[in-house]
């Protein structure tokens, strides 16, 4: 009854934590509203940790919201964290060599901001990828320099996470010491800055590097830790990840049965709850104890592993598909944008056109009707020649969708298009010069005229001067 209840409030606690989460308006909301840039970093991480705990590709989403939005305000310190995080998701994901694109991406966007902390979160996530890669030696760089800076910028949340993955790296190529400093240095830092959001992780860490150094009573003692800590969080995962834990050291060392209570401990914990796929481990863990000994309990985690194999790639298969669903999304969307952009700057530039054209024709006008300006024929054709440019501009600008459709973005059909609109437009153009230049002469001859007769006007009314 203890166990349906725990479940029950587990399951709770998580659906609560997932709504407060799921509403992606009101992180943005948050972030636009805090200007200090330490603190938006803390909204973006509190925000968005539990989403990629729990469904990575509602966090690439939420990931690229966040780009966009931090993209359309210029602020670099939200798009180096969106970058990072969906690098993080694309690793959770399995898509290692994506996710690490991303990372290379957010850790430069996030040297250009100088933010020591948000330069801390992005080496962290870059690290994980390597991590992911098998790259230890690149991966143990990245978190050594995150440490730092998590040092220097007093971001201790940080240091801990940096000090985790340094014990993971170590105790898994089998450099138990250096497993063991980091582990404690993790363990230390994070009870003093009280931060439990994995802590179990840590005490599981601890249990198994003393498991190896043969401390055997200090082993168990982290491992019941880890329990209580995850009881105290109400984190399933982390309770079946105790357990397993557990049952592996006892299996180890060679106490069967108590491996086979914790095993079996460890698969109740996550039975018929999102978390089910992490039985795994235990499962397989049984069935090594039970194969040559007793058939049917072989043959019963047999299935279950098989069985839960056969989820695990159903669900991937579900994740993958949901993951090319949601790139193609962000590809139409891409195409969208261009597309606006790209009448955007079309519509502008038919603007310009006219303008200049407009332009170009009252300067004409006015030098073909002005009464009192002698003009060089040589110039009106001068602009005349820019005039017909800027009209052919216009029309290929305004004629250019249309073309695209009927030619099918055929490049010789397109030319052949442009050459009709040159050959009807070229005549009229030089109708249109000829007309103005006889008119500009008419007017030059009308204005010479004219000063011709006003000069002999004044020399008939002054016969003085002419004396």
């Amino acid at each position: 009854m203890k166990k349906v209840l725990f479940l029950l409030v587990f399951l709770l606690n998580i659906q609560t934590a997932f709504t407060q989460y799921a509403d992606i308006d009101s992180i943005l909301q948050k972030i636009g509203a805090e200007k200090d840039d330490s603190k938006r970093i803390d909204i973006m991480y509190s925000s968005l940790v539990i989403i990629g705990e729990t469904n990575p590709v509602l966090g690439l989403k939420y990931a690229q919201k966040l780009l966009e939005y931090s993209q359309i305000n210029k602020d670099k310190i939200g798009e180096a964290y969106a970058m990072s995080f969906t690098a993080k998701m694309y690793g959770v994901t399995g898509n290692i060599e994506k996710g690490l694109g991303y990372a290379l991406k957010g850790k430069e966007i996030a040297e250009q901001t100088g933010n020591g902390k948000l330069l801390a979160m992005s080496t962290t996530f870059l690290g994980l990828i390597y991590k992911n890669l098998g790259n230890f030696d690149k991966s143990i760089s990245n978190y050594m320099a995150s440490v730092q800076l998590a040092e220097k910028a007093n971001y201790q949340r940080a240091q801990v996470m940096g000090f985790q993955n340094l014990s993971e790296i170590y105790l898994t190529i089998n450099q138990v010491d250096s497993a063991l400093m980091y582990a404690q240095k993790e363990y230390e830092l994070s009870l003093r800055i009280k931060y439990y959001d994995f802590f179990s992780y840590t005490l599981i860490n601890l249990g198994a590097i003393h498991g190896k150094l043969g401390n055997s009573v200090v082993a168990l003692g982290y491992f019941d830790m880890a329990v209580m800590e995850s009881y105290k969080s109400k984190s399933l995962r982390q309770l079946n990840r105790a357990f397993t834990a557990k049952a592996n050291y006892f299996k180890n060392i060679n106490q069967k049965d108590s491996s086979i209570i914790y095993a079996k401990r460890a698969i109740a914990s996550v039975q018929n709850t999102d978390f089910a796929s992490n039985s795994i481990k235990p499962a397989q863990l049984l069935l090594d104890i039970y194969r040559g000994n007793n058939v049917d309990s072989a043959f019963k985690y047999s299935e279950m592993s098989r069985i839960i194999n056969d989820s695990l790639f159903s669900a991937k298969a579900i994740q993958q598909t949901q993951l090319m669903t949601f790139e193609d999304d962000l590809r139409q969307q891409k195409l969208v944008e261009d597309k606006i952009k790209a009448d955007n700057q079309r519509r502008q530039n038919i603007q310009f056109a006219l303008i200049a054209f407009g332009i170009i024709t009252l300067v004409i006008l006015f030098l073909l009707l002005s009464r009192s300006v002698i003009t060089n024929t040589r110039l009106i054709e001068f602009l005349g020649v820019i005039a017909l440019l800027f009209v052919f501009e216009f029309l290929n600008l305004l004629l250019h969708p249309f073309l695209e459709r009927i030619t099918n973005h055929t490049p010789i059909l397109m030319l052949l298009a442009l050459v009709c609109i040159a050959a009807l437009l070229v005549p009229l153009h030089h109708k249109l010069e000829k007309w103005a230049t006889t008119k500009l002469v008419e007017k030059n001859k009308q204005i010479r005229l004219a000063a011709a007769k006003k000069a002999i006007q004044q020399l008939d009314t002054n016969p003085d001067n002419n004396n």
